[in-house]
């Protein structure tokens, strides 16, 4: 009997999640049907998406931006969630169990592990992470926990940086420190920049101050070439978009599912071409 499983999002059309369950099903020999779902940007057209989803019968859905607070609000109003999602306050991962919306957040265990992959080093580092929703929240506990001694959240609406700030700062180990400001008021050298928005899926450039500079730069998005990585590639630093971090995080939703565990090193290997040419063929399609 074949499961069903989807991704929410908006924008939704880039998102490579389809091909990767796929072929994690392939890997443990399951039958399933994995779809993307636009949603318009507001809570009540995200509910309606949920309900419909799972009342027809869907065993799992993840969450992309700009809906990872939304689908936490639901499962702490009717729902469960799991301590990781408590502790980001943010959720990427639904599911129903004992007919109750279950959240989880997978985003943290994903980000880290993948840039650990890289050999980029956190303990004792100083990272700005620009954006101030359910990505970048889901992550700032997690880079404390690795080890990281200065974060700056940067967002184009302060207050909500301020906001998001003084809410982790409480569960902050004592090691590490939490500032905020406005993304173009974003300067210095930093060891890290995280894109933690959407914005460079619609070739938009950030606000980027000409005083900013990175040794590493990570765009939680991928499957397009990203203006916040280009920049700072011309910069001279290293860069890397999200793709490593969506496996991690969703072997880990798979898993949590399907009770399957899989080789995410095997899955990343025969992705990265095929992903490559789906990439290249949606873009062509787009342009005609």
């Amino acid at each position: 009997m074949v499961q069903h499983f989807i991704v929410i999002g908006n924008p939704i059309a880039h998102s490579k999640s389809p091909a990767i369950h796929q072929a994690f099903a392939k890997q443990v020999g399951l039958d399933i049907a994995y779809a993307r779902q636009f949603c318009p940007d507001d809570a009540d057209s995200f509910r309606a998406v949920v309900d419909a989803f799972f009342h027809g019968g869907g065993v799992g859905a993840n969450v992309t931006v700009p809906f990872k607070q939304v689908a936490y609000a639901m499962c702490a109003e009717n729902g469960e969630l799991s301590l990781h999602a408590q502790g980001a306050g943010a959720v990427n991962t639904l599911t129903l169990r004992n007919v109750k919306l279950y959240g989880d957040n997978t985003d943290r265990q994903g980000l880290v592990n993948h840039l650990q992959q890289l050999g980029w080093q956190l303990d004792g580092k100083k990272v700005a992470i620009i954006g101030a929703g359910g990505a970048s929240r889901g992550v700032l506990l997690p880079l404390a926990e690795a080890g990281v001694a200065e974060m700056t959240i940067a967002n184009r609406t302060v207050s909500k940086a301020d906001e998001l700030a003084q809410a982790i700062q409480p569960v902050l180990p004592a090691t590490a420190s939490m500032s905020s400001c406005g993304i173009d008021q974003l300067t210095g050298q930093f060891d890290l920049i995280i894109n933690a928005t959407s914005i460079g899926l619609t070739g938009e450039a950030l606000p980027l101050s000409e005083a900013l500079s990175t040794a590493h730069a990570y765009d939680m998005m991928y499957g397009r070439a990203l203006p916040f990585l280009q920049h700072f590639a011309e910069q001279g630093a290293s860069v890397s978009d999200g793709f490593g971090m969506l496996v991690g995080q969703a072997s880990l939703s798979f898993e949590s599912w399907t009770g399957n565990a899989v080789d995410t090193t095997h899955a990343m290997h025969d992705l990265q071409s095929s992903l490559y040419i789906i990439t290249f063929l949606y873009f062509l399609s787009i342009k005609s």
